[in-house]
């Protein structure tokens, strides 16, 4: 019994200096992390103190400070290129774009670039598309394009960002396909046609033509992009058979604004089965304010499914006197629809 009980203590006292001694080195780790995340920041402050004075000369042309920027050492280029082109993401004069192209040519800091887009190690291969993107690189639009197909999701979106960045109409229809990559985030999509506008719409439009299979994604991008161009078109895609891509379409006329035709086939669809195809088709009236009595077909909505009577009551918010009778005419009574005729009427006395 003695012997099994000195056995005990032997396990428990080496299970107890594993367990300090996993404590330690996971303490050590820690801090030495902190330690270099430290050493890495006092570097980045002294170099910021020394080198930001001859950025600054070299973006306003300054030959000299280029010059200097140039001869820099080779361990302080890669902090200096983030110096120079991070602020791009908020500083998008084409000057200063095309300074700090120049300034990173001088540093012969392209080639490390494309070995980095090269290379097997996607976080390498994102910061290169950043900053061919951000640089507004055109001849390097056909890697970024290839990258769209990268194995890694982080590197594709980072190549649509890019693309984003680039503004190159030759890559325009590489951007419009991966409308149907649901692997990028819709975001991602969306801000890549924004930064294109209506020079996506003719596309899109000729796209849905040939593939109306896909009518649904080419609806919410014109809601992006579309201008009065796409109405005829969305018109026609309010009677398709399926009631997301009907959805679709009256939201994106919501965003462009109607015509006689438009306004007709919103307030039908008022009367819909679809909860979603009611709420953007009362969107889609706001700010209609023909004669006629939309406001009083609204204002039977106001009871209606919670998304569709929030969208009907903001509507009539903006239908003017015809509205403002018809949320008048609610507002008396105990039920959500008298509820959200209230709060409409406070908040246009209130200018909210």
């Amino acid at each position: 019994m003695n012997a099994l009980l000195d056995n005990v203590d032997r396990l428990a006292l080496w299970v107890l200096w594993t367990s300090l001694s996993i404590v330690g080195v996971m303490a050590a780790i820690v801090i030495a992390g902190r330690l270099a995340l430290l050493a890495h920041d006092r570097r980045v402050r002294r170099l910021r103190r020394a080198w930001d004075p001859a950025i600054e000369r070299a973006l306003q042309g300054d030959t000299k400070a280029r010059e200097t920027l140039a001869r820099s050492p080779s361990r302080d280029r890669l902090e200096l290129a983030r110096f120079l082109i991070f602020p791009l993401v908020d500083d998008r004069r084409p000057d200063r774009i095309a300074a700090t192209r120049d300034i990173i040519r001088v540093m012969s800091l392209i080639p490390l670039a494309d070995r980095w887009l090269r290379s097997h190690r996607w976080w390498r291969r994102i910061p290169a598309l950043q900053s061919f993107g951000l640089l507004q690189m055109a001849e390097r639009a056909p890697q970024i394009v290839a990258a769209l197909d990268d194995g890694n999701a982080d590197v594709r979106s980072a190549a649509l960002d890019a693309l984003a960045d680039l503004k190159d109409p030759a890559t325009l229809k590489a951007i419009v396909v991966r409308l149907h990559d649901t692997s990028l985030q819709r975001g991602r999509r969306a801000a890549a046609l924004t930064a294109f506008g209506p020079q996506c719409e003719g596309f899109l439009i000729d796209l849905a033509r040939v593939d109306p299979e896909h009518r649904l994604n080419y609806a919410k991008a014109l809601s992006v992009c579309g201008t009065a161009r796409s109405r005829p078109s969305l018109c026609d895609w309010t009677s398709d058979t399926r009631a997301p891509a009907r959805a679709a379409a009256f939201e994106a006329l919501a965003r462009i604004g109607l015509d006689d035709r438009a306004a007709g086939l919103a307030i039908a669809a008022l009367d819909s089965d679809d909860v979603q195809e009611r709420a953007m088709a009362a969107a889609a009236l706001s700010g209609w304010t023909a004669v006629g009595d939309e406001a009083a077909q609204l204002a039977r909505h106001l009871g209606d499914a919670w998304p569709v009577a929030v969208r009907a009551a903001h509507t009539l918010r903006t239908m003017g006197s015809a509205g403002r009778a018809a949320l008048e005419s609610c507002a008396a009574r105990a039920d959500q629809a008298g509820e959200l005729a209230r709060q409409m009427l406070w908040e246009v006395e209130a200018g909210v």
